[in-house]
């Protein structure tokens, strides 16, 4: 799907479609058109399609007329309204369309022009079965955006962060067996290659050797090895990197603290934090953005086994820092806290960590907030700043000393779970011990990173929330 601007009247496009926007306020200037609207008494919730054919006065065959709720228009109701328009150009096998400019409310034309060409290109995302061959299911090959201004730059980034999502997404989509640790660091490599990164991949004798036996407590009872893998990108010369962390526990069988069987084979997506920082960092390469950006994946499998990690054990971190494992569920702030401490060796400017880490985060904010917790609130208000413009929307949650009396343990340093009481939480407060030394917030998203039921799949997020952050860093 290729996208470019045009400065033409809908009338005139010579393609196969053009796609007009309604709302309840909208007073179309084109007699004939306004006409069949009144006659098929549509009505313009957002969303809604009315589709059309040989309109007088229009040199497209198709003209698709889609709801924007009440005037003015939101952000919201205009992404609503890309989603419905994706679905009707795919129905009716449109090749070429254009798209009316219209005005968003608090919306510049620069954010439309970004937005639209992410949100239709991560529109037309289809999973790939194992064994089948790659294909692009969407028909349409090519969208002209209305625009009497040279935002190209634009349109261009907004396809950078829906290649992300992309990656994030079939990572995310793809079973255990396949996408392994192993797996992960491939595909980091892969990246290294594309965008010239700079790459490393530490193995088990290596973070051995560095004393992570928090991360390693994890791994035991899995015959796939764990993996620790950094890649960077240079943007900005000698200027501080901004640190993403990625958790990448490839499948999450719970360990000795068993998950019960349903829904288990969900817990594929227990890497959605890698998969997240990998597909941030392939939009901001491709973006070539004046930035430095590292991204940090640790990765490992859970599983039980006769060597597993039990409840009770006692390990030591790489910051010297010991940790009672009193549920080996509770695995994921296990293998960050290693990572927390060696994103010190990169001197960075901030560090987030992105991870699907509680249940507790659902049951607070279901599927529509990630949570973020934070050392500083100025990362914290930059980062819901950031999802607010980028509709991949963050809420905070306390990081309070109160909390963190919780992982009070009587023979380590801490526990690593707190009680049924504010489980995320307490899940912050464990990874803030490791991430003093810097400015670092966290994000649980646990309830953004995939949706299950009929329509099962990864989400995507929180890349646009990461992207954006990273572009008002520039």
């Amino acid at each position: 799907m290729e996208f470019s601007l045009i400065n033409q009247t809908i009338q005139h496009f010579d393609g196969d479609s053009v796609v007009v926007f309604s709302n309840t306020d909208t007073d179309l200037n084109d007699a004939a058109l306004r006409q069949l609207i009144e006659l098929n008494q549509f009505e313009s919730k957002a969303g809604k399609i009315l589709s059309l054919n040989l309109v007088e006065g229009f040199k497209a065959k198709h003209i698709i007329v889609v709801g924007l709720g009440d005037a003015p228009t939101t952000d919201k109701n205009y992404i609503k309204a890309l989603v419905a328009v994706s679905d009707a150009l795919a129905t009716v096998k449109i090749k070429s369309t254009m798209i009316q400019q219209i005005e968003i409310e608090g919306c510049d034309q620069q954010w439309m022009q970004r937005t639209t060409a992410r949100v239709m290109l991560n529109s037309t995302y289809q999973i790939q079965k194992v064994g089948a061959d790659q294909t692009d299911e969407s028909p349409v090959e090519s969208i002209a955006m209305q625009s009497d201004a040279d935002n190209a730059h634009e349109l261009a980034q907004g396809q950078a962060i829906a290649n992300g999502m992309a990656l994030t997404r079939h990572l995310g989509d793809l079973p255990s067996n396949v996408c392994t640790p192993t797996y992960l660091a491939d595909t980091a490599q892969v990246l290294a290659t594309e965008f010239d990164l700079d790459c490393e991949i530490l193995e088990e004798a290596d973070m051995s050797a560095l004393g992570m036996g928090s991360l390693l407590s994890v791994s035991k009872g899995s015959i796939e090895p764990p993996k620790l893998i950094s890649l960077s990108y240079v943007g900005n010369g000698d200027a501080k990197p901004i640190v993403l962390v990625g958790k990448g526990v490839t499948f999450d069988s719970g360990g000795i603290s068993l998950k019960p069987g349903a829904g288990m084979d969900e817990m594929k997506y227990d890497m959605c934090g890698a998969a997240s920082v990998l597909g941030t960092m392939r939009a901001v390469a491709e973006m070539k953005l004046k930035v430095n950006l590292t991204i940090v994946v640790p990765t490992v499998e859970n599983m039980p086994a006769h060597n597993a990690s039990k409840p009770g054990d006692v390990v030591t971190s790489m910051s010297g820092q010991t940790i009672e494992i009193l549920n080996t569920d509770a695995e994921g702030r296990l293998i960050l806290c290693d990572a927390l401490t060696y994103v010190e060796k990169f001197n960075p400017a901030v560090v987030i960590d992105t991870a699907t880490l509680t249940g507790a985060v659902i049951v607070a904010l279901g599927k529509h907030h990630c949570g973020v917790m934070a050392n500083d609130q100025d990362l914290a208000d930059d980062l819901i700043a950031a999802g607010k413009i980028a509709l991949d929307t963050a809420w905070q949650l306390p990081l309070d000393d109160e909390y963190d009396e919780l992982l009070k343990s009587n023979f380590a340093d801490m526990g690593n779970i707190g009680g049924r009481e504010a489980g995320t939480v307490t899940a912050a407060c464990f990874l803030a011990r490791y991430a003093k030394n810097y400015r670092w917030a966290h994000l649980d998203i646990a309830g953004t990173a995939w949706v299950s039921g009929a329509k099962k799949g990864a989400t995507g997020r929180p890349v646009p929330l990461l992207t954006q952050y990273v572009l008002d860093q520039v």
